[in-house]
């Protein structure tokens, strides 16, 4: 546990929060800015991941775009449409959310962080919980009452959500989105560990579906399996992270922070890859035999052989 502390109180990985850090500590003039901007509150590698993590997705999405906004017009699909807007619409608020970590510490700035911070992370998990009812649903599935159906669920969730950061925030003054190593609290890791208990507990029933006889149920798409696995694992982490920290280790604080890196630079692109990729690359006419091959591998058809 020592060599973990050790870790933990490197400056260099992660910087330690204080709510008395200011831009002063860090220089002044434009290297001082530039500075104090890339390293403040975090750290060098834990801002510059996020950041360049980031653009570099929302290029990628923009180089993409002529081709994607063609296909979905032919295609026509609504569930598509209405989840690609709602890629860019997260993928620009991640991104500012990256570019701004600064104001985490910036005195004068923690209403408006607290508030970036909870759109942008109530965004993701709107599509966390949409990815996972599309494809119960059927993959690709293009109703506009599938869609209505989806979206209502997703919005009940985040609502909820919202509804209850937002009490804990403007209500009982708990800094849900300013991690403090001088004084944690209790009561929001609490929050933080029933949060991530419920997302690790719906992964990890997803996961032991697939290894079930109930794995019939699911999407026969070896891309989503994968996808959850990730998902089940990186919850998983963050909730011993969440539980250390709530018992005062600093090494949960710094594991958190790692975890948080993980989320808001990789979510993105892994759901891009998991759910979109295939619809923008893929030929209509090869489209049926890339999931007949998928569904094949993952031995759905093996009881026909019987």
């Amino acid at each position: 546990m020592r060599a973990l502390g050790e870790i933990a109180e490197s400056p260099f990985l992660i910087s330690r929060l204080s709510p008395n850090s200011t831009a002063a500590e860090y220089g002044s003039g434009a290297g001082g800015f530039i500075g104090g901007w890339v390293g403040k509150c975090h750290g060098f590698f834990h801002n510059t991941i996020l950041v360049l993590a980031s653009i570099l997705f929302v290029a990628y999405l923009a180089y993409e775009a002529k081709k994607s906004l063609s296909k979905l017009s032919n295609r026509r699909s609504y569930i598509m449409i209405a989840y690609y807007g709602c890629l860019w619409l997260v993928s620009l608020l991640n991104l500012a959310w990256c570019c701004l970590q600064a104001w985490e510490c910036t005195p004068g700035k923690e209403v408006i962080w607290n508030l970036l911070t909870l759109f942008t992370t109530s965004g993701m998990l709107f599509l966390e919980v949409s990815l996972v009812a599309f494809l119960f649903q059927g993959n690709y599935a293009s109703g506009a009452e599938a869609l209505t159906r989806t979206f209502l669920i997703s919005g009940l969730v985040i609502g909820l959500d919202l509804l209850l950061k937002a009490i804990y925030l403007f209500g009982f003054g708990v800094p849900l989105f300013i991690d403090n190593y001088e004084h944690i609290q209790k009561f929001k890791w609490g929050l933080w560990v029933i949060h991530k208990l419920l997302l690790a507990g719906i992964y990890g029933m997803i996961f032991f579906m697939y290894n079930s006889k109930w794995r019939e149920r699911l999407p026969a798409r070896p891309a989503f399996y994968k996808y959850i696995t990730v998902m089940f694992a990186l919850n998983g982490l963050s909730l011993f992270a969440c539980a250390l920290a709530a018992n005062g280790a600093h090494f949960g604080l710094w594991l958190y922070g790692i975890t948080s890196v993980c989320y808001h630079a990789f979510y993105l692109p892994l759901l891009y890859v998991t759910f979109l990729a295939d619809f923008f690359q893929e030929e209509d006419l090869n489209l049926e035999n890339v999931y007949y091959s998928e569904m094949k591998d993952a031995g759905f058809f093996d009881a026909d052989w019987e």
